[in-house]
């Protein structure tokens, strides 16, 4: 779109109110996800991206593509359509949580985390990076699930490799112990250690699928900034699925701007967006920082 197409009203393609419906009821139904009124010129601008990609001449014939089926283009929409904003060690609080909580596990078994919302992969990094550093082993006994609805955004995690602007806000000695020179990069990229990557799986899954490829039970969830695109119900579905796979002692972390207050019956709050299960006895776990 041209700088002064917004306020001439012009636009390369028609976008009609009743396009804008359609692509809100596609995106709820087969991602979950609610689209407010004021995304309106957001979505324009993203799928207009596809429709010069696909070379459809109209929006009405671009979502008659998607209602008809086309499974590559439906996972083109999606992408478009889902925000990936994230960094390392982001929400910093919850993973000083995280090394209490592993310290806490008893005997050292085998500890199991699902990063539901991996995005390019700095959060399940950060998670690794945490595990490596609480039990100050590059093996420690921890396993990641990393997923994500973006199929791209799961490509680029899984490669692990990060430009120097990505790492900038880690300090020289997490630089040093987690990350090699990419020898294959021209500019000053770097890669996580292989022995960090090893502790993670990635994997394209739905949080609106009825049925999860994770298995119980789980330590630890991170679902974060997730829960803000879905409507009440579709939260609870979902908040319901992680309680049936959360281990009795296990936690969940959640978006800084999320509440579970409609779900008091599946989770409690512990302190600063971080919930255990509402069916197990108080614990007082240690406040972080």
């Amino acid at each position: 779109m041209l700088p002064n197409e917004k306020s001439a009203g012009l636009r390369e393609f028609e976008f009609t109110a009743a396009d804008f419906e359609r692509v809100r009821k596609l995106i709820h139904a087969r991602a979950g996800i609610a689209l407010s009124p004021a995304k309106q010129d957001m979505v324009y601008s993203r799928l207009a991206r596809r429709l010069r990609a696909s070379g459809d001449r109209s929006f009405a014939q671009y979502l008659a593509r998607l209602e008809r089926g086309e499974a590559q283009e439906w996972e083109a929409f999606i992408n478009s359509l889902t925000t990936n904003l994230t960094a390392f060690f982001r929400e910093a609080h919850h993973f000083e949580t995280l090394s209490m909580h592993l310290k806490a596990i008893p005997d050292k078994r085998p500890v199991r985390i699902w990063c539901s919302a991996a995005s390019t992969g700095e959060e399940p990094y950060s998670i690794a990076m945490t595990a490596v550093e609480t039990f100050n082993s590059l093996t420690p006994p921890v396993s990641i699930i990393a997923s994500d609805l973006d199929t791209n955004v799961l490509a680029q995690g899984e490669r692990g490799v990060y430009p120097a602007e990505r790492v900038a806000k880690l300090t020289p000695e997490q630089c040093a112990r987690h990350f090699l020179k990419d020898a294959a990069a021209k500019d000053e990229s770097l890669v996580l250690r292989p022995e960090l990557r090893r502790l993670i799986t990635f994997r394209r899954i739905n949080l609106l699928d009825a049925v999860w490829p994770v298995q119980g039970p789980l330590d630890v969830i991170f679902c974060r900034n997730v829960m803000i695109y879905f409507d009440k119900p579709t939260q609870y579905g979902i908040l319901k699925k992680f309680a049936s796979l959360l281990r009795e002692d296990g936690l969940l972390f959640a978006g800084h701007s999320e509440s579970f207050l409609h779900a008091t019956d599946l989770f409690r709050s512990i302190g600063r967006t971080t919930y255990e299960r509402a069916d197990r006895g108080p614990r007082g776990l240690p406040r972080a920082g």
